[in-house]
């Protein structure tokens, strides 16, 4: 028993020093397949990816690499390139090595990135745009599962059309409105000043939810308001408050 045991140890044991053997050269392949990207781009753009990749605790090659991984390549493709930097946009190094080291040398403000070998630095660049409108709120993702999410989707923009379209009947009639020459002495009256058609009797709730509707669009300091429509809906209200309640 205790000869198998040391045995199957021993297998064990050299099957893990196997296994590490295996995987060795896989990453090293992985390691050998990165490059370093010369991504150049103008000075301001250079300093917000770097702003942006130190406040979350990652680097540029971070960033751009989230992008490439969240998004197809023809959809970054898409996106405008923020660009290569003006002539006048250049940074001042000190060279350290060769004939010319400890010599100042103008060169085009850049970001060194290293990722997976196969892109190319126009790409990258627009990977990190995009990485920075997404922080800044101006582009967003969104993630439609088939079928059911697309279904949904559709009906929330179906639902907000018709929510908006609703609000437009409503201002459209209430500007359509024309005050009564001779003021409001009836309870009918006053339901047609609120634009009731004849013969409706609406509840008070309701009655007061369709005031604050119209008072909103009539009310003088709105951008269609009118002082004489106001007060003819206060004082159809005043009326309806006597005779609903």
């Amino acid at each position: 028993m205790l000869n198998t045991d040391t045995n199957t140890h021993d297998t064990s044991t050299n099957s893990s020093e196997a296994e590490r053997e295996s995987l060795a050269p896989k990453r090293k392949k992985t390691a050998a397949n990165k490059r370093s990207y010369t991504v150049t781009c103008a000075s301001a753009f250079r300093d917000a990816v770097t702003e942006l990749a130190t406040r979350r605790g990652v680097n540029a090659a971070d960033l751009a690499r989230s992008v490439t991984l969240l998004l197809p390549e023809n959809t970054i493709r898409e996106y405008a390139d923020p660009g290569e930097p003006s002539r006048d946009d250049r940074e001042t190094i000190t060279l350290k090595s060769g004939p010319s080291a400890g010599r100042p040398w103008r060169r085009k403000p850049r970001l060194q990135v290293r990722m997976a070998d196969g892109y190319d630095p126009a790409l990258i660049r627009r990977a990190l745009g995009i990485a920075l409108s997404m922080s800044a709120g101006d582009a967003t993702v969104s993630l439609q599962a088939p079928g059911v999410t697309s279904t949904v989707v559709a009906n929330t923009e179906a639902l907000m059309l018709e929510e908006k379209l609703s609000r437009y009947r409503t201002v459209i009639q209430a500007l359509s409105f024309r005050p009564l020459p001779s003021g409001i002495n009836t309870r009918d009256e006053a339901l047609h000043v609120l634009g009731y058609a004849p013969g409706r009797y609406p509840g008070m709730d309701e009655v007061k939810t369709r005031y604050r509707e119209l008072a909103t669009i009539h009310h003088p300091d709105g951008d269609h308001g009118n002082h004489t429509h106001m007060s003819q809906l206060n004082e159809a209200m005043e009326i309806l408050r006597r005779s609903l309640v």
